[in-house]
């Protein structure tokens, strides 16, 4: 095994890859330590505490922990991430976009432009709404009423400083676009995933640690071996797929027999990552917005007057949407993560355009006739593998939840997602490292 693993240092192109994506990854991390010039320490600190779990979290977690620090690379790689799921749903509405998806190398650089460009005006978005909010102190809607009143960032106002802070946090995630295609191109693995993988392995230790501060010892322990059988568990789903066999008439093509040979389809227990998680937190992260734009209000106030409201409002946002530990924020948070795990997946898998490919290509499968046949029997197919799949995303998301919640400690909630995005991520660049080693007459790592 250890030769094995040696053998990758001995290809020269191999070894070039590897250093260049450990070098961006390196400068990505310097970059999320650079902190946004002119923003109150105090604040920074409160930020701290408010993104330790709930959307916020899953926003510092993509970040790397930039966003609680505020730094250049705040806004981390999330407007990329939701801009290709965007493009990725308006492919099946828009007829343009489809047939750029079936066009190939040539459609798919035009959509990665389009994908560029709802990048920069998702970063442009979310980097107003964050200076606007938290620069004055109104983003205090975000954070539960437990914690300590909200502080400007920009404790002199908007004008000039946080317009010149809202370039900067979009040129902080063009950065971040552009060294993710750069490790695509000239590095090992898929870029975007790989910033990702920086940022998710960057939080862990911190999130181990904010366990053992409040002296947690036993619950310290447990977490460790939670995370341990849920490696297990995702590596094994992650590997699981149901094939479905698909076989070609044999046909003549000039002198030439063609076709005759057996495929199959490969349908992943879990087709949808980590996607229906970002869905599920960014919805649950909508009302914290609607309320901050409410503005604060007085529970106590005369009934049904504004402030009451306004008041009411924001308690029932503090007590079961921004706080974790509550059995109405964890059904709602598993139910919408399944719910967007069989949105995704009718998606990203269309039966209807696979039994045609089938069709067109020769290829039926065996004991199913082509046509509405094949259509049915691929969406069954697809229903059944996904209950399973989006069940255990749910699990993996709410498991560490409830454990912090009877340890009665706030903070290291994403372990789960951290663990089923590193394990994703840590497959796939093996896949492609172990298929590099063999396209040079090398022996792999994988069995």
């Amino acid at each position: 095994m250890l030769s094995n693993i040696l053998n990758i240092f001995k290809v020269p192109d191999l070894r070039n890859k590897l250093l260049f994506t450990f070098m961006i990854v390196a400068l990505y991390r310097v970059g999320a330590a650079i902190r946004v010039p002119g923003v109150d320490p105090l604040a920074i600190d409160q930020l701290r505490e408010g993104s330790q779990d709930g959307a916020l979290g899953l926003f510092n977690l993509f970040s790397g922990g930039a966003f609680e620090s505020f730094s250049v690379f705040a806004l981390g790689i999330m407007p990329y991430i939701t801009a290709s799921i965007i493009m990725q749903v308006l492919g099946v509405v828009i007829p343009k976009l489809e047939e750029l998806q079936q066009q190939g190398a040539v459609g798919q650089r035009k959509i990665t432009q389009y994908t560029r460009y709802v990048t920069i005006a998702l970063a442009t978005l979310q980097a107003t709404v964050l200076v606007f909010l938290f620069g004055t102190g109104g983003g205090g809607a975000f954070f539960s009423a437990v914690q300590a009143p909200s502080v400007p960032l920009l404790p002199d106002g908007i004008w000039p400083r946080g317009y010149l802070i809202i370039p900067t946090l979009v040129a902080g995630t063009a950065v971040l676009m552009w060294m993710g295609e750069m490790i695509s191109q000239r590095g090992i693995g898929n870029g975007m995933s790989m910033i990702i993988f920086a940022s998710v392995v960057a939080s862990v230790p911190g999130g181990f640690y904010s366990i053992l501060q409040v002296n947690k010892e036993f619950w310290f322990v447990v977490m460790i071996i939670v995370s341990l059988a849920i490696i297990v568990a995702v590596v094994f789903v992650e590997l699981g797929q149901r094939r479905i066999p698909v076989q070609f008439a044999k046909r003549v093509v000039g002198r030439r027999m063609m076709g005759g040979q057996n495929t199959y389809i490969p349908l992943k227990v879990n087709q949808s990552g980590v996607i229906p998680i970002i869905f599920a937190s960014s919805i649950l992260l909508l009302p914290a917005i609607l309320a901050s734009f409410f503005g604060s209000g007085d529970p106590n106030a005369d009934e049904w007057s504004w402030a009451w409201i306004r008041g009411q409002i924001q308690e029932g946002v503090d007590q079961y949407i921004l706080n974790s530990q509550n059995i109405v924020y964890v059904s709602l948070f598993a139910l919408l993560i399944i719910a967007f795990a069989y949105f995704y997946n009718s998606i990203a898998f269309d039966p209807v355009r696979q039994a045609d490919q089938i069709r067109r290509q020769g290829g039926f499968i065996p004991g199913v006739r082509p046509g509405p046949q094949t259509e049915a029997y691929l969406a069954k197919a697809v229903n059944r593998i996904t209950l399973p799949g989006a069940v255990f995303i749910a699990l993996i998301a709410i498991t560490p939840y409830l454990i912090l919640w009877a340890a009665d400690v706030n903070g290291f909630a994403f372990a789960g997602t951290s663990i089923l995005i590193s394990v994703g991520v840590s497959l796939e660049l093996m896949r492609q490292i172990d298929s590099q080693l063999m396209l040079r007459n090398y022996e792999g790592f994988l069995k």
